[in-house]
């Protein structure tokens, strides 16, 4: 391959590579990559009796990852991953038996590096707390 068009191919690898990323205009579609802080503002219910039944928990709020994992008082939950602005967790029963107040984060999870040498990955980013009474 003659060195000018060895140069054109080069460039135009590098120009297709490097478009592309997140989109803010596309928040509710498409999740963010893991590393995104995510922010918590609101919860719902946001509130329950205590000895009463599961429940689904909503949390509502921004930057969401696909991989995003509810906290329950520091504990993962099964979480489903609604839209980057919603997830949704599974709350057992046995957590809401007797009163308390717990505190509900989402953490995106860490992404390992795949540059040369490992780089690139992102570290772990968990949400502001947000409030959950078991009356």
């Amino acid at each position: 391959m003659k060195p000018l068009q060895r140069f054109l191919l080069l460039g135009l690898i590098a120009a297709s590579v490097g478009c592309g990323g997140y989109n803010s205009n596309n928040a509710t579609t498409t999740p963010p990559t893991a590393g995104v802080m995510p922010a918590i503002t609101a919860l719902a219910p946001d509130n329950a009796t205590s000895g009463s039944a599961g429940l689904t928990l909503t949390v509502n709020g921004t930057d969401f990852s696909a991989k995003s994992v509810v906290n329950w008082n520091g504990v993962a939950q099964a979480t489903t991953w609604v839209s980057a602005n919603q997830v949704t967790a599974a709350i057992a029963a046995t957590d809401l038996a007797t009163p308390a107040t717990v505190p509900i984060t989402v953490t995106n999870p860490a992404v390992a590096g795949t540059g040369l040498y490992g780089g690139g990955g992102t570290t772990a980013e968990t949400s502001n707390s947000m409030d959950f009474t078991v009356n």
